[in-house]
């Protein structure tokens, strides 16, 4: 298929610079990688390999391009891909990329991009209408395994493109030192809005905030889900931003910022809200399972715990980060990457993953095995059930990163004129 290289280039590169992954937001995964670990990721993905390469091409050369959190993540997928090649008589060249906007951009225009690699689900969408991803989704083996709302999130123009290699999603972090100073007990764990309300202001002294969020719609996103609300319509092509479901869900968090209960992230004087938890600046916030990593180095003396977000008017809600094993439209070697990519979605690597770099799997039946390991971390599990995916739609970046700077100033911003505002310069992007 013949692509317009140029006109792709031109574009990624003047979008590139905002580009950039939401999900953490200062934190990261825990890093920490042990040579048992290491050996455990290998060992899984062997134990694997009989089942996933039967009829697979050998002397194939791959390529790789990961966008790593730390030495410990390119450790175990490079263990992974060895295991597999092993097994199959190919190699994988695992590469981790030091600017993957840039990376990327410049494989997929030149016609010479890597074979796999992560793909966020923020972006695919932009480089599928460029015609550069494989949409191998739909066909995929176990591909009812994974979670309906992950393959939903790798979704455009009617195809599944791409398989979710492992999500994060939003929870309640809750200090239980100020909690229980408080008076509150577990009976007391918010489970509505109102009671979320109510223990914040509990919570609330003059130099602690009941409840920190961070700035911008990847944390007040999950209010707006709450209330059965999002800020384009089911199939991508319209803007509803001023629907009353999603200013009604900004206001319910506006009006205890102006209260004085909620604090956004800059008003708290850090950059996200894991910064104000771990600075104890907050009694609550609400993030994703990286602020792990953040709490075990910046204050491994905070004692918390994490629940699930209190359900809004229209239920449970929150909003998922992932990413997905990306297969190249360009590649020669489809067979053989997609072989690699089922081996590295079994239950057990995903779970090797996990041990290794704390990311949680994809699949549902490794997210039970992972929960029943980690049951700390069964709030976040829980999001993959029920979680909404962020914007996917192609031609919105500048358009999200003008609603994002309205709402810097949370407590004073005029949310009708800010949604009506999304609206109309999203309707101007889609309509071209």
């Amino acid at each position: 298929m013949m692509r317009n290289h140029r006109r792709f280039a031109a574009l990624i590169f003047a979008t590139a610079g905002s580009l950039t992954l939401a999900a953490c937001g200062g934190g990261g995964f825990d890093s920490s990688l042990s040579s048992t670990t290491s050996a455990g990721a290998s060992s899984s993905a062997t134990g694997s390999s009989s089942e996933t390469s039967a009829a697979v091409p050998s002397g194939v050369a791959l390529r790789m391009l990961i966008a790593s959190s730390g030495d410990a993540e390119t450790a175990a997928v490079k263990a992974a891909t060895d295991a597999w090649g092993k097994s199959t008589g190919n190699t994988v060249e695992v590469t981790a990329a030091s600017n993957m906007d840039q990376e990327l951009a410049q494989g997929f225009a030149g016609g010479d991009p890597a074979d796999v690699m992560y793909m966020d689900a923020g972006k695919f969408a932009t480089f599928a209408q460029q015609g550069s991803l494989e949409a191998y989704g739909d066909g995929f083996p176990d591909n009812d395994k994974f979670f309906e709302s992950l393959r939903k999130t790798f979704t455009w123009d009617g195809k599944q493109y791409c398989v979710p290699k492992d999500f994060s999603a939003l929870a309640l972090q809750i200090n239980t030192d100020m909690w229980s100073k408080a008076g509150l007990t577990d009976a007391d764990i918010p489970t509505t809005w109102d009671q979320l309300t109510e223990v914040s202001k509990k919570l609330t002294t003059k130099d602690v905030a009941g409840l920190g969020i961070g700035v911008g719609i990847d944390r007040l996103g999950a209010f707006v889900v709450e209330n059965g609300g999002w800020w384009l319509s089911e199939d991508g092509k319209t803007a509803t931003a001023g629907d009353a479901k999603v200013v009604d869900g900004l206001k319910y968090v506006q009006d205890n910022v102006k209260a004085g209960n909620f604090k956004m992230s800059n008003d708290l004087g850090v950059g996200w809200g894991g910064e104000a938890f771990t600075k104890e600046k907050a009694a609550m916030v609400i993030e994703g399972n990286w602020i792990k990593g953040a709490l075990k180095n910046d204050a491994p003396n905070v004692k918390y715990k994490s629940v699930e977000l209190p359900a809004g008017p229209a239920g449970k809600g929150t909003l998922m980060f992932t990413q997905c094993w990306g297969l190249a439209a360009d590649s020669k070697n489809k067979d053989a990457a997609k072989d690699l990519i089922k081996f590295l979605t079994t239950s057990q690597q995903q779970m090797a993953f996990a041990d290794a770099f704390g990311v949680m799997p994809s699949r549902t039946d490794a997210a039970e095995e992972y929960k029943a390991k980690y049951p700390d971390d069964a709030a976040f599990v829980a999001g993959g059930e029920y979680g909404h995916g962020p914007i996917n739609v192609p031609g919105l970046t500048e358009v999200v990163a003008d609603l994002n700077s309205q709402l810097e100033k949370f407590g004073d911003a005029d949310l009708a004129a800010v949604t009506k505002s999304f609206d109309e310069n999203a309707a101007s992007a889609l309509g071209g």
